[in-house]
């Protein structure tokens, strides 16, 4: 229903049931739930709007809304929330742990120790956590193009996919790859791979 929004941030608060950020666009105050770094790192002000990316949850009883200053970190929210067990708020106690790339690296590695440093996460949910979204992550088929001119590496399949899997199309993929692959340290790394891509896909 909401991909973003932007607007003026009039306010921000902490309360006993989280972090929000109030948005104004057009006279109308939007009020969303953030994470603890988003909150820490913007400041309310008049003269700068700023865009969030938004995702909407309608259950029952209430509607709650959720804003991240990247998409690729409402992509990697979305995501966790379709894990069994895992709702919004322990969503949100990942993201305020770890940045997207470490988040997806210690998933992708298996590696359900520096999981459960997020609080409220166990040994049993960090390793169902790892053992559901590794396979949404990884499970993006790559497109078969004979054209592609980013070489067919592991690392950068393994890039690829998870940036298909976080929304992203073939060709920005591609043109962010192409942009970044000369300047990585270790090019059998995925993990800076995609930290740089994620960065240039940003801009």
């Amino acid at each position: 229903m909401f991909d973003y929004i932007k607007g003026f941030l009039s306010d921000k608060r902490k309360t006993s049931k989280g972090a929000f950020f109030t948005l104004e666009v057009s006279g109308i105050g939007y009020l969303f739930e953030v994470t603890e770094r988003d909150f820490s790192a913007f400041t309310v002000s008049e003269n700068e709007p700023q865009k969030f990316y938004l995702t909407l949850i309608h259950r029952e009883d209430v509607m709650s809304l959720y804003g991240f200053s990247t998409k690729e970190t409402r992509d990697i929210f979305q995501i966790l929330l379709s894990v069994s067990g895992v709702g919004a708020k322990m969503a949100l106690a990942l993201l305020n742990e770890f940045d997207t790339c470490d988040l997806i690296s210690f998933v992708i590695d298996g590696n359900y120790k520096e999981l459960i440093r997020a609080k409220g996460v166990g040994p049993k949910l960090a390793q169902k956590i790892i053992l559901e979204l590794k396979d949404k992550l990884m499970k993006t088929e790559l497109p078969k193009s004979s054209a592609s001119s980013i070489p067919q590496t592991p690392a950068l399949c393994d890039t690829q996919s998870i940036l298909l899997s976080l929304g992203y199309e073939d060709r920005e993929i591609e043109d962010a790859l192409n942009k970044v692959i000369n300047t990585v340290n270790d090019s059998s790394n995925p993990e800076e791979i995609l930290r740089k891509a994620l960065t240039c896909l940003s801009l």
